[in-house]
């Protein structure tokens, strides 16, 4: 009796369990504004340029995640109308396209899904983010390559089971000085290293993905 009764609660069980399914990784594209912070300009969104891109997640578990993106901006930036001018009173204005690949890790704060309420999945969760990208700048004579640190945060929507939104600001410290070209390479003849009198630049993107590669379930024999 006591199998007939468990073969009928798993039967039950069943439908639930499938619909509890999660999904190893995401697949989308973002876009949003970009903008550049150094030699030719030390203000946080000004003159801000559009930024696209693709993501690659693979969710390893309810809170962490590792996010590879590709992702293009507009870097803009301008001297003129400052207090302080270079030397012999020049003036810099420049506008180039930047190129930005790499990986991130992401730390979920709430468990982030749906379907498995017992474990406390929430279809929203905000996060933090952090790793490791390269910066590439494609000019003819003036070109630019350099690895960066990416640094931000997010907060990301589950709409459907398989579809996610996403809103994401990101800081870029490039480890070079020439992402603004070789006239902004140390204007100033100040000393240069790869943590001081470098380039940064910022995303902040909107994002949709997909879910895809289903994990399979563990079944217990009775």
């Amino acid at each position: 009796m006591r199998k007939v009764l468990a073969i009928i609660i798993l039967m039950m069980l069943v439908p639930g369990i499938a619909m509890a399914q999660e999904y190893k990784y995401e697949i989308g594209a973002a876009a949003g504004l970009g903008f550049y912070v150094g030699d030719a300009n030390v203000k946080p969104f000004k003159e801000p340029g559009a930024a696209f891109g693709m993501i690659f997640r693979q969710n390893i578990n309810y809170r962490w995640a590792i996010k590879y993106n590709f992702a293009t901006m507009r870097a803009k930036g301008s001297t003129e109308g400052w207090s302080n001018v270079f030397p012999a009173g020049e003036n810099y204005t420049f506008s180039r396209q930047v190129l930005d690949f790499g990986a991130q890790a992401e730390f979920n704060f709430f468990h982030y899904g749906v379907g498995e309420s017992f474990k406390e999945t929430r279809r929203f969760s905000p996060y933090i983010v952090a790793g490791l990208g390269f910066t590439a700048v494609p000019c003819k004579g003036d070109g630019y390559f350099s690895v960066n640190i990416p640094m931000g945060v997010g907060l990301k929507y589950k709409i459907a089971r398989r579809w996610n939104i996403g809103l994401e600001f990101t800081m870029r410290k490039s480890l070079g000085d020439k992402l603004d070209g070789k006239a902004l390479n140390d204007p100033l003849h100040i000393t240069s290293s790869a943590f001081k009198n470098t380039d940064w630049y910022s995303f902040t993107m909107i994002s949709i993905s997909y879910d895809i590669g289903r994990k399979g379930m563990i079944c217990n024999n009775l």
